[in-house]
């Protein structure tokens, strides 16, 4: 894959080298570069991934997506963007085949209840004969497959996997927990838009969830 692919609808500027380049992998741990990585550099509360550029390059690495100047031989492209997290989004969800387009997706945020309301919501979808995957603070759900959670709201990359393996799953729904603070730092992005259902800055009760849950059932048939 092209990496003017990977950056279709991204505003950046090519410091060096060309969105020719082909990519053999999205990568933004420095532990998992090969040859031809694209490699996003992220910046985080504790660790800065400009700071792994010379490894990454040593490692193979022929493209890197930055923040700031960077120092890479010529034959490594160098692509700048204003906010690397939200550039992630939009590079994973195109390596992975924009998978959000094949799926109705919700996304259920709030103070208390998301969970439980996940839950209900995927039940509500399985009884009317939808195939539904989830994503949520306990694990996520592809098929038959549960694979533990690390966060509430994954970083972009996993989330765009995930929607990409419940394609291939033959999922036609994801319900997904979503964290309010990661959707303010872009880690949650690019749901299909015309199916999302979205609550914050409230607190649910037990009735309150059952409620939202019915009325998000609705928004969801009537689309």
């Amino acid at each position: 894959m092209k990496v003017s692919t990977l950056l279709e609808g991204l505003k950046y500027i090519c410091c060096q080298g060309s969105t020719e380049q082909e990519v053999s992998t999205v990568v933004y741990d420095s532990r998992k570069v090969e040859e031809n990585s694209l490699f996003i550099c992220i910046r985080g509360a504790v660790v800065d991934g400009h700071k792994f550029v010379p490894d990454v390059i040593r490692k193979g690495a022929k493209t890197l997506v930055v923040e700031e100047e960077v120092e890479a031989p010529e034959d490594v492209t160098v692509i700048k963007v204003a906010d690397t997290r939200y550039a992630m989004a939009f590079i994973s969800a195109a390596y992975f085949g924009h998978p959000a387009e094949k799926l109705k997706t919700i996304g259920i945020t709030g103070t208390k209840g998301k969970t439980t309301t996940t839950y209900m919501v995927k039940s509500i979808l399985e009884n009317a004969g939808y195939k539904v995957g989830l994503i949520g603070t306990i694990e996520a759900i592809i098929g038959e497959e549960s694979i533990p959670a690390c966060n509430t709201t994954p970083e972009s990359y996993l989330v765009q996997e995930y929607f990409r393996k419940m394609v291939d799953a033959g999922c036609d729904c994801v319900v997904m927990e979503v964290s309010s603070q990661e959707c303010h730092r872009k880690k949650s992005y690019l749901f299909w838009k015309k199916n999302l259902a979205y609550l914050s800055h409230m607190r649910v009760s037990l009735l309150e969830t059952v409620r939202v849950s019915i009325i998000l059932w609705m928004d969801f048939r009537a689309r």
